[in-house]
């Protein structure tokens, strides 16, 4: 699949929804104008209004991420953290998390998983959105998020270089583990995470993952 690169507005708003794999209208943003915006105007948006924007094909797309959403990621970022203080494979980020994949395009995992080789010069980045790419990206599925927007990140999230994507579905608890875009397992809440080739000697059971978020 070829990476999303700014192009011509589209000319009409059917259009610019069919673009945009049927996200729902209000997190589309019109100013800057649809097919102009730049990486500087998800900065802006960041730093004037606090929300977080990705940037497809032009476009200002909100990322909208409710409070167990985020709960989920959290606890996901805290067991990350511990495994990697040990491992030390590299680094993990969270929803803020801004990385550049390719030209024009900037996507927002919620949970982020970049081994150092992968970190420019062993260094993490000081730019508000790095051209990085994850060994691991994870997106914790939300009410407004459609089929057709999460089929279209994950071929961009491997058509960039990562190597494992996760969606994880939060009622009833599963997680949609992906090797390629089109080559994926599904666990459900008695199943168990295995870290694999990018995460080697990472487990995580999903029950416990989910009982954590519930209890602390």
């Amino acid at each position: 699949m070829k990476l999303s690169t700014p192009i011509e507005a589209p000319t009409t708003v059917a259009d610019l929804l069919e673009r945009l794999d049927g996200i729902p209208p209000h997190r589309i943003r019109l100013r800057p104008a649809p097919g102009t915006a730049r990486e500087e105007d998800v900065v802006a948006v960041h730093d004037h209004e606090g929300l977080l924007c990705e940037l497809v094909d032009g476009v200002l797309v909100e990322k909208v991420m409710g409070y167990y959403e985020s709960r989920v990621a959290a606890i996901l970022i805290q067991l990350l953290g511990n495994f990697l203080h040990q491992a030390r494979l590299g680094i993990v980020a969270g929803a803020d998390g801004m990385m550049k994949l390719a030209a024009g395009l900037v996507r927002v995992p919620d949970v982020s998983f970049v081994s150092w080789s992968r970190l420019p010069d062993g260094q993490v980045p000081r730019a508000p959105i790095p051209r990085l790419v994850p060994d691991l990206a994870v997106e914790v599925l939300s009410e407004g998020n459609t089929k057709a927007e999460m089929t279209r990140k994950v071929a961009e999230y491997f058509a960039a270089g990562t190597l494992q994507v996760w969606l994880v579905h939060t009622d009833p608890p599963a997680v949609e583990v992906f090797s390629s875009p089109d080559q994926s397992t599904r666990l459900e809440e008695a199943d168990t995470i295995d870290g694999g080739g990018v995460l080697p000697g990472f487990s995580l059971s999903i029950r416990d993952w989910f009982e954590r978020v519930e209890r602390g």
